[in-house]
């Protein structure tokens, strides 16, 4: 019998294992929570799937999405990415990685970790939302507008509150999986 799942990913395989595997599963590890922002902000104005095709070019172009080597970042190595065709090569993208990391860290310093800033904005624990059907479930939403202008405040960059709501979804701060997704009641 074939479990049903959420419909934005049936019919792709790459789709379909990262929505069993990873997508709203709570995400509480600062590495990881890193490569998913670095993600989102690059997916801004593209579809997910084409970060997610592009997601190991990434990885390694990036140093596998380590923060403290992406803060040091110097304009030969900005030239190095904006020549790599295996990613999304944004000059303002790949230079608000860069800032996005050095923020990253003070915020580290200043909350003791990224995660725990971060969760405080759902109460340390992920909003399960009764999502009927993947297109109603909403693009933002007042948490994810509050975090996002936190965020922009601190000096982030492309962080608007549909790239955060979505950077939420991902890592499992919502639950938006379809109420009948096998999914749902898993994460």
């Amino acid at each position: 019998m074939t479990k049903h799942k959420c419909g934005w990913c049936v019919g792709d395989d790459l789709y379909e294992a990262y929505h069993d595997k990873e997508w709203g599963v709570p995400v509480y590890n600062d590495e990881t929570l890193f490569e998913f922002l670095i993600l989102e902000t690059f997916q801004a104005g593209l579809s997910w799937i084409t970060i997610l095709r592009k997601r190991e070019n990434f990885f390694d172009a990036f140093n596998q999405f380590d923060y403290k080597k992406i803060a040091k970042y110097d304009d030969t190595k900005v030239e190095e990415l904006l020549q790599n065709a295996g990613i999304i090569r944004n000059k303002l993208k790949v230079r608000s990685a860069i800032t996005n990391a050095q923020l990253y860290m003070k915020i580290q310093d200043q909350y003791g970790s990224f995660s725990k800033y971060v969760w405080a904005f759902v109460n340390n624990k992920p909003v399960k939302n009764k999502v009927q059907y993947y297109k109603d479930a909403p693009a933002n939403t007042t948490i994810s507008d509050a975090l996002s202008k936190d965020l922009k405040k601190r000096g982030f960059k492309f962080v608007g509150s549909t790239v955060i709501y979505a950077f939420m979804q991902a890592t499992g701060m919502v639950n938006d999986h379809e109420i009948d997704c096998f999914r749902y009641n898993e994460v």
